[in-house]
């Protein structure tokens, strides 16, 4: 029986960036040697750097005086290393889930932070909108999609302040304005690779502002001038993150992404909203196109359990929805083929028809 995946993270990736990475892992580039165990200054290797790097500002636009890092820790890590980097005095933050509250802890231990607003008295089922924001502070930070509560900011804020961007879980699903944001950053086990390897892309001028004293490790100028290479890089997943950026580069770019992420998304929450036993957690405007949360019915409470077994006997992998939401949860991010998210929606009229 055919599997449709759905995990939010780590998640599906393209078949052909899994077989590519195998091979790599078994010879890589006919050397007669993993992936895995090759020096990562060795020759052969700092292409594939190179050709990642090249390939994210290329696909994202992004414009001269950034540079591209891959580095480890996760976005958690990015939590920390961003006031570490950026916050001499003031920050502002949009608490729109965990991830964003998590950031914002962090960055308590830098300097002043300021909640500009918050959708946590509706349970992060909207973004906030109508806010001000502080002309002092060194930067903005938002959470551009909450893998928990399927919400999404699908353009740029327009903001007077510089921006930093958690992209952990959208990267690559829309265009972007690079050009508004001093870092993006995030985990790759969403859209780009396996978990190991963290993207940021970071402005260079916007470094070496702060005055306090930083440790190598966490100071991104230290990444970018040693080109990701100051310390043992996550090799593989870098591999897998570049078979990956080809395949999106050969599937049409960032725009054709989008197209598809919207033809899911509409397919999907055209079934939740048409379906009387199911109903959508977030607010229309702001839902999700990665992660598209929904609940029974409350006429239907008691069916939940049945649908996640009926689904699961169906194929359907990673639909259970987060502690703090219940439910289900349908990931389509890119590597999503169409016809995963049209079994879903077979399935949920399949029982629908039975019930």
């Amino acid at each position: 029986m055919k599997k449709h995946n759905f995990n939010a993270g780590p998640s599906i990736l393209p078949r052909e960036v899994i077989e590519n990475t195998a091979q790599a892992i078994l010879d890589f580039n006919g050397s007669g040697l993993s992936i895995m165990e090759i020096s990562h200054r060795a020759k052969d290797f700092q292409p594939v750097v190179d050709e990642a790097e090249a390939l994210f500002k290329e696909l994202l636009n992004i414009p001269e005086g950034y540079s591209v890092l891959f580095l480890g820790g996760g976005a958690s890590l990015e939590f920390c290393m961003v006031p570490y980097n950026f916050l001499e005095k003031k920050a502002a933050y949009l608490n729109t889930g965990v991830w964003a509250k998590k950031a914002m802890k962090e960055a308590k231990g830098f300097g002043e932070v300021v909640e500009v607003v918050s959708s946590a008295e509706a349970n992060y089922t909207y973004i906030p909108k109508d806010y001000s924001m502080p002309a002092d502070v060194d930067y903005f930070h938002i959470t551009t999609n909450n893998t928990i509560y399927g919400t999404e900011l699908k353009t740029d804020p327009d903001v007077n302040v510089p921006m930093v961007a958690d992209m952990s879980s959208d990267i690559f699903s829309r265009p972007i304005d690079v050009s508004r944001y001093i870092c993006i950053y995030g985990g790759a086990q969403k859209n780009l690779a396996p978990a190991g390897v963290t993207f940021v892309i970071v402005k260079n001028d916007a470094l070496g502002k702060v005055s306090r004293y930083i440790p190598s490790m966490l100071n991104y100028q230290t990444h970018v001038d040693n080109g990701s290479m100051f310390n043992t890089p996550p090799v593989v997943p870098i591999y897998a993150a570049l078979q990956t950026l080809r395949w999106i580069k050969a599937n049409g770019g960032v725009a054709e992404m989008e197209k598809r992420a919207i033809e899911k998304a509409d397919m999907l929450y055209g079934e939740i909203d048409r379906n009387k036993m199911f109903v959508g957690t977030a607010v229309k405007e702001d839902r999700s196109r990665m992660n598209i949360c929904f609940i029974m019915a409350p006429e239907y409470k008691e069916l939940e359990a049945d649908f996640m077994k009926f689904a699961t006997e169906k194929g359907m992998v990673g639909i259970k929805g987060h502690r703090s939401v219940g439910g289900f949860r349908a990931s389509c991010y890119n590597a999503l083929p169409k016809e995963s998210v049209q079994a879903l929606i077979d399935c949920m009229q399949e029982f629908e028809k039975l019930h």
